[in-house]
């Protein structure tokens, strides 16, 4: 059984981003870049991305972007009544995500800016 290349969201004008590219780079990892600003995830792969990640989508929304204080993101509520709201925003504004985000091969992800997490990748 052939198992899944790791896969990273990538926007490489993110310095955390390049970080853990390289951190991929450097290790010789077999890895598929998801340049995601311009190849955004589906609610589907983000709901997915959830699971993996054991987060609620409000976890992974940068909302400090313009776009999230256009959108009033931070006044949103953070109930499961909320969630497909919080979804549906990640899905159209894709700069809100969180970034890097990691999936391994083995079915893991995390969000890959800490330096615990980019220990994760070497």
């Amino acid at each position: 059984m052939v198992s899944e290349p790791i896969e990273i969201w990538h926007n490489p004008k993110c310095s955390k981003s390049r970080t853990a590219k390289s951190v991929l780079d450097e290790g010789g990892a077999d890895y598929v870049e998801r340049r995601y600003l311009d190849n955004p995830p589906s609610v589907a792969e983000i709901r997915a991305a959830l699971g993996k990640l054991g987060l609620e989508p409000w976890d992974i929304t940068r909302t400090t972007e313009a776009e999230a204080k256009e959108l009033g993101v931070a006044a949103w509520g953070r109930t499961a009544a909320e969630r497909d709201r919080w979804i549906e925003a990640l899905a159209t504004h894709p700069r809100l995500i969180q970034r890097p985000i990691v999936f391994t091969a083995d079915g893991r992800a995390f969000v890959a800016r800490s330096d615990d997490a980019l220990d994760e990748l070497r």
